[in-house]
């Protein structure tokens, strides 16, 4: 199914019923008085997480939702039946926006409850509610509300612990295959991935944590060229990035340092809050050097970037090196778990 990670949907809660004009008539009973009930309140709207969906994608053919009228009050002092509410599934990480003011109603994240985003109109009045002592036989009563309409966009962003950022074919499809089920595709053409995976990564026993690969990033991206602005939003709520570079095909250091650089300089322009996030740096494809050509990058990387930057270096494609980073990162979550420094901290999805 392909991936879609914005909707707009028009929702509209129902109407009120509108209230009963009545007056009793019954045989001995010559002066019943009034006995018009009221309507009902009309139906609601609410938004719901459902973990089993992963997209946005059913709302390309509805793009419309409308919960029930109220119905109107009768004779005999009986009240019009409540308008049904109307219900819609939406995925785990979905921002709920008001289209019009730009306004973030909801974040529908794990545990979260049902999001009310249209309130039904309120039931009218019947007759009876106006008898008075000097108004023995009113005529008077009241219509139902109009129920709420708003236009929404939805707009998703994956859940996930660890984020993988790069240039296209820097390895991130072949390094998720690797350390979880999710299988992306890959090939050799930049741009294979096309839009954002998830997988569940074993670290060890009741050890897990969620992956997330995003399109490749290239120079511009930051004013919108090639894919992977667009997805740059999904990694806001990981809680560590994986910046992998293709160490292997590298001529020199100063196109590998280069190439760190431009990614860097991309994160900067879109969010300086997610540049500032912890982000480990990960030479891939060692399988293509030598032992001594990598030790001569990551020592000249090293003086570089500093010693504080964490540096590792991996093989997807043979899993040389994966095994050791992912307990890394699994070590490093857990600490930021028990110390409680985790903003951004969700329960780990189960695969």
């Amino acid at each position: 199914m392909k991936f879609v990670d914005e909707a707009t949907i028009r929702v509209a809660a129902g109407k009120g019923g509108d209230g009963c004009l009545s007056f009793r008539r019954e045989k001995y009973i010559p002066r019943g008085g009034p006995d018009g009930g009221d309507g009902g309140d009309g139906g609601s709207v609410y938004l719901v997480v459902d973990e089993g969906l992963n997209t946005l994608a059913d709302f390309r053919y509805q793009r419309r939702f409308r919960a029930a009228n109220g119905q109107p009050g009768a004779g005999r002092q009986r009240s019009g039946a409540k308008g049904e509410d109307t219900t819609i599934r939406v995925p785990l990480g979905t921002l709920v926006y008001d289209d019009d003011t730009g306004e973030l109603i909801g974040d529908m994240v794990r545990g979260a409850p049902p999001l009310l985003v249209a309130r039904g109109g309120v039931h009218g009045l019947g007759n009876t509610r106006f008898k008075s002592s000097t108004n023995r036989t009113p005529r008077r009563t009241t219509k139902g509300t109009a129920g709420e309409e708003r236009v929404l966009r939805l707009e998703l962003q994956v859940l996930a612990d660890v984020g993988l950022l790069g240039l296209p074919n820097a390895g991130k499809s072949t390094f998720i295959r690797q350390v979880s089920r999710a299988r992306p595709k890959v090939a050799e053409y930049p741009f294979t991935t096309l839009y954002p995976h998830l997988g569940v990564v074993r670290a060890g026993a009741g050890q897990s944590f969620v992956i997330a690969d995003i399109p490749g990033l290239v120079e511009g991206a930051a004013g919108g060229a090639g894919l992977g602005i667009r997805f740059l939003k999904h990694l806001s709520r990981t809680r560590l990035l994986l910046h992998l570079v293709d160490a292997g095909t590298a001529r020199d250091t100063d196109e590998l340092a280069a190439a760190v650089s431009l990614i860097e300089g991309e994160l900067e322009a879109y969010d300086a809050q997610l540049a500032g996030r912890e982000r480990w740096l990960v030479l891939n494809k060692i399988d293509l050097l030598d032992a001594d050509r990598l030790a001569e990058l990551q020592r000249a990387l090293q003086a570089r970037l500093g010693a504080a930057r964490p540096l590792y270096a991996v093989s997807a494609a043979t899993g040389a090196g994966c095994r050791e980073l992912i307990h890394a990162a699994q070590q490093w979550l857990d600490r930021r778990a028990g110390t409680g420094m985790d903003e951004t901290h969700h329960d780990t999805v189960e695969e």
